[in-house]
Formats: structure tokens, sequence, C-alpha cells
């Protein structure tokens, strides 16, 4: 029988070095940095939900500011109306709605109508 190596005496954990206790330190900075400004600003991708649980079958058009459609997609398998009132709140619309519809189509040809009007102009 051979005779057997003398075994090492166990070492006590050494301290960290000041050099990688840096080095760790500005990886993480680096790997949190990012992070803390994105929750501070605005979301960097939109909610992947629907967006409207409840609608309303219609609202008068003197009581809103804006109008948002979103068409169906990966978020929501319908199509989204979202109108913002002159109040602030924002509410659903059934885009269904028959004076949903008629409303939408009054904006678009509004929208479309000083368009249509600077291609009949003539150019000098």
């Amino acid at each position: 029988m051979a005779p057997a190596a003398p075994r090492a005496a166990p070492r006590a954990p050494r301290a960290p070095r000041p050099l990688g206790a840096a080095r760790l330190l500005l990886l993480l900075l680096l790997l949190l940095g990012p992070a803390g400004r994105r929750a501070a600003g605005a979301p960097v991708v939109a909610e992947l939900r629907c967006q409207c649980l409840q609608t309303l079958q219609g609202i008068h058009l003197r009581n809103i500011q804006n109008v948002q459609v979103t068409p169906s997609g990966p978020h929501c398998a319908r199509t989204e109306v979202v109108a913002t009132l002159k109040d602030g709140r924002e509410v659903c619309l059934n885009p269904e709605a028959p004076l949903v519809k008629r409303m939408i189509q009054k904006m678009l040809s509004k929208a479309s109508q000083p368009e249509l009007e600077r291609m009949q102009q003539p150019t000098a």
C-alpha cells in the first residue's frame, strides 16, 4: 500500500479583493441602470390585453374631445373604441353599435375633408 498523500489544511475564506468588489458593483450598476430608467418613464410596450371591459352604446358627439380606435390584434381579439370626454374621463364605446359606427364615419369624413380641399386647389 502506498502512503497517503498529506492533506492540505482547509483554508479560511478570503475577503473579496477591492478590485473584484469594484467590478461587481460596476456590473450591477450597468445591469440595473436601464431597468430603473424604464420604470420611471413611459412603458416600453403597451399592455398586451384588452382595455375595454365594459362598453357604452353611444355618447353625444359634443361631449367627446378625442376618439382612439384600436383594431383587433395579438393584444385583444376585438376592435376597441376609446373616447376621451371633455371632462378628461375615458369611456369605451361598442364598435358594433350603429350610433358609434355613424360617429366614426362622420369623424373620418371630417378628417379627410381638408385633405380633399388641398388636393382640389390649383398649384401656383
